[in-house]
């Protein structure tokens, strides 16, 4: 297969980093600024790898306020195979969300995901979702692409452009022993190619939380169409807030 240059916001699993609304009724001051980071052995994104199945140290800043709106920026480091230079990824994103009753939230982003070193990657997604009590579910469209410009010239460069679509859903559990189980699966509707890019995936992860020493987890994805890496991939992750 050829081979390709996916970029990533990047959640670790269950322990993903919010777009949506982080809101907290009990505080006095609307707005609040919080910073995360984390490392995996393996950062995967939509199903694939980032890293070529190697380690990422990954870390951003997150500012909320009462009213719904969230923004903020992430870093991790990237590594797409022999031959590709790029060395790592930034986004930046905003958000909009809110709770419309006890069961039922929503949440709106935009993300552009930038990669400073690299070659034709950087592309922009709008999103949307909504959450029912443990199940969410969402879409994300791309509405810019710089690989647009080299589609036709480099074919394994020519997804992440205007047109594409990511479908995807989600359970998340609380288990006992403080432990949280997340299910997922997705699926990538690229405008390039009539459908022979496209595919599935799916996975889940369990994660705890440790106290002052963050939450940790444990994780498992698979792509489900042969042209692409279908070994399951099993990965660790660690995640601290402040």
């Amino acid at each position: 297969m050829k081979s390709q240059r996916i970029s990533a916001l990047a959640a670790v699993g269950a322990m993903a980093i919010g777009l949506g609304v982080q809101q907290n009724a009990a505080a006095e001051d609307p707005n609040s600024v919080s910073a995360n980071i984390g490392a995996v052995s393996n950062y995967m994104w939509r199903g694939q790898t980032q890293t070529d199945n190697g380690p990422a140290i990954q870390g951003g800043v997150d500012y909320a306020h009462a009213s719904g709106f969230s923004a903020g920026t992430w870093v991790s480091n990237v590594d797409f195979g022999a031959g590709d230079e790029t060395n790592y990824e930034l986004d930046l994103y905003a958000g909009f969300g809110g709770a419309i009753n006890d069961d039922l939230s929503y949440a709106l982003k935009l993300i552009y995901y930038a990669y400073p070193d690299g070659r034709d990657l950087d592309f922009s997604e709008l999103g949307a979702s909504a959450t029912y009590k443990w199940v969410t579910a969402g879409i994300d469209y791309t509405f810019y692409g710089q690989a647009d410009d080299a589609r036709g010239v480099l074919d394994d460069e020519a997804n992440y452009i205007e047109g594409d679509l990511y479908y995807h859903a989600s359970v998340d559990l609380d288990l006992p022993y403080e432990l949280g189980l997340s299910i997922r699966g997705g699926y990538y509707d690229f405008r390039y190619n009539d459908g022979g890019n496209d595919y599935a995936h799916w996975g889940l992860s369990l994660s705890r939380e440790a106290g002052d020493f963050g939450t940790f987890s444990l994780n498992y994805d698979q792509v489900g169409r042969d042209t692409y890496d279908e070994d399951p991939k099993i990965w660790v992750g660690w995640l601290k807030s402040f």
